[in-house]
């Protein structure tokens, strides 16, 4: 071969294969998992800190308009962020307090409830070894402990408080530049700041969504549980309003203890009120009415959104649970609305067509740069 033919020849163009680009990314998947999971305790509250700095940021915005000093926006949000946190986590402290001080007075109703369980169950036949097995397990000490649990999952919400206040400074301080920074990034990197504004938008919407769905559920779960005479109705229904943000099994969670201190309270009856009239709110609030209004807003199938839920609750915990929408659609935005030749996701995972938000007007230098990226 002449040296001219060689110099002429195409270079050899190399690729990997697309079995093993899987497995990377697979590999990489595990990776990044266990890594979230190892630094849960960092990352769940870093994560919180910056869905409440997106919640409060219009704040910051609204007083730039006005022409007011930047500092005075980030004080303005700074303070309603923490009277936010602080009021909910003192609310369900001291709602805790009472509980724990309430349940050791329910012991000797729980062993009659076991003894008339007993008296049933030997009245339809069921021999008492049989009964034996069945209740031997159940005694005051275990049924405190469920209501415990549970309650104090959500107080490990706001456990971790000075953390969380210190990161919403930082974050503040940072977002009276923040604007300026992504008109940079959207100016050298318009696909990605695209991406980064839909998930600020789309957390925005969800935020707010969820948090007038779940007033609206709080105040009518504890005016009924105040009408029902179920004690305690004040921190059931802040449950009520922070279960909210869970979704599809939020209002579950959020039954259980009233649910049982009701049945040690008054008896069986009382419980079964307590669930049907937490049923038929719920859902009719949370399972008709708010979906609709949160596929609007965050565009994510309703399958997608249960197992968000599940596997944020494993990686990260408690906090994990309540932020699986926002994680999910910054784990989208990062993937997949990052790269226009990967936005055919959306349709796979997104909400019914009828359900997904309308596109939002792109500039001239986006929609360029998206066709350029197409090219590529």
């Amino acid at each position: 071969m002449s040296e001219s033919s060689a110099e002429t020849a195409p270079p050899v163009e190399w690729s990997i294969p697309r079995g093993l680009i899987v497995l990377l990314s697979l590999g990489a998947a595990v990776v990044t998992i266990g890594g979230l999971k190892a630094f849960s305790g960092i990352v769940g509250p870093v994560f919180l800190a910056l869905m409440l700095t997106i919640a409060v940021q219009p704040i910051q915005t609204w007083v730039r308009r006005k022409g007011w000093p930047a500092w005075l926006g980030m004080a303005a949000a700074l303070v309603a962020v923490i009277a936010i946190l602080f009021g909910i986590g003192g609310a369900l402290a001291l709602s805790a307090v009472q509980l724990a001080s309430l349940l050791p007075e329910y012991g000797d109703k729980l062993n009659e409830l076991l003894d008339h369980g007993r008296d049933w169950l030997s009245s339809v036949g069921v021999s008492s070894d049989q009964i034996h097995k069945a209740l031997s397990g159940i005694d005051m000490g275990k049924a405190v402990g469920i209501i415990e649990e549970l309650v104090g999952g959500v107080l490990g919400v706001f456990s971790n408080l000075f953390f969380v206040v210190a990161l919403l400074l930082f974050m503040a301080v940072d977002g009276m530049t923040m604007d300026h920074r992504l008109s940079i990034v959207a100016r050298e990197r318009p696909a990605i700041a695209q991406a980064l504004e839909g998930f600020v938008h789309g957390t925005r919407k969800y935020l707010i969504v969820s948090t007038v769905f779940g007033a609206i559920v709080a105040v009518i779960d504890g005016g009924a549980l105040w009408l029902m005479g179920v004690p305690l109705p004040i921190l059931w229904a802040l449950l009520s309003f922070i279960t909210n943000y869970i979704p599809n099994i939020g209002f579950v969670i959020g039954v259980i203890p009233p649910a049982l201190l009701a049945l040690l309270d008054s008896g069986p009856v009382l419980m079964i009120w307590v669930i049907v009239v937490y049923s038929v709110i719920n859902f009719v609030i949370q399972s008709i009415i708010q979906p609709k209004f949160v596929g609007d807003a965050v565009g994510l199938g309703v399958t997608i959104t249960f197992l968000s839920l599940v596997f944020w609750a494993w990686v990260i915990g408690a906090l994990g649970a309540l932020l699986a929408i926002p994680l999910t659609l910054l784990v989208k935005a990062l993937l997949f609305d990052v790269d226009p030749t990967t936005r055919w996701a959306d349709v796979l995972i997104g909400a019914p067509i009828d359900q997904k938000p309308a596109p939002r007007k792109e500039s001239g230098k986006h929609a360029a740069a998206d066709t350029a990226m197409d090219k590529e």
